[in-house]
């Protein structure tokens, strides 16, 4: 298992000793949601995946955010952004280094100029792109960004 997962899963027993709410719920959230995947046919292996998928259920904190806000709910609003403090805290404290765009970027075009060098389709510079294992090297893509770079 990954080593976040380690952390994780004793850091989900400090938060039921110290009763911090925000911290459970979010560490039960993405300890079930990696249970789940075990399920399926992509278990979550690495760091890098984990990140993935702390990075979704933020996605979806920050949706819920927008909604409490809407609806004028200012208790929902803090307790959402409560847990993407928690779900930021430990995607900045793994060691995983997210990619930003600008680096993408170059990366990207680098990969696109020898592509089209050797006479390469957009579908074999995306395959290329995805399919070069980032979490080897430590580190994590947003493959949404990435596609969007290689489609300019």
């Amino acid at each position: 298992p990954p080593p976040l997962l380690s952390k994780l899963k004793a850091d989900l027993k400090t938060a039921m000793r110290a009763k911090d709410a925000p911290r459970l719920s979010v560490l039960r959230n993405i300890l079930a949601a990696t249970t789940n995947a075990a399920k399926t046919s992509s278990p979550i292996r690495t760091d890098g995946q984990l990140i993935a998928l702390m990075r979704k259920t933020a996605r979806g904190n920050h949706e819920a955010r927008e909604e409490a806000l809407k609806a004028s709910r200012q208790d929902l609003v803090e307790k959402e952004e409560a847990q993407i403090r928690v779900i930021d805290e430990y995607v900045a404290g793994t060691g995983v280094k997210v990619v930003e765009e600008e680096e993408l970027r170059g990366i990207v075009e680098g990969v696109v100029r020898e592509a089209k060098a050797g006479g390469k389709k957009q579908g074999e510079v995306m395959k290329e792109l995805l399919g070069k294992n980032w979490d080897d090297e430590g580190k994590y893509v947003d493959k949404a960004v990435l596609s969007k770079i290689a489609k300019e």
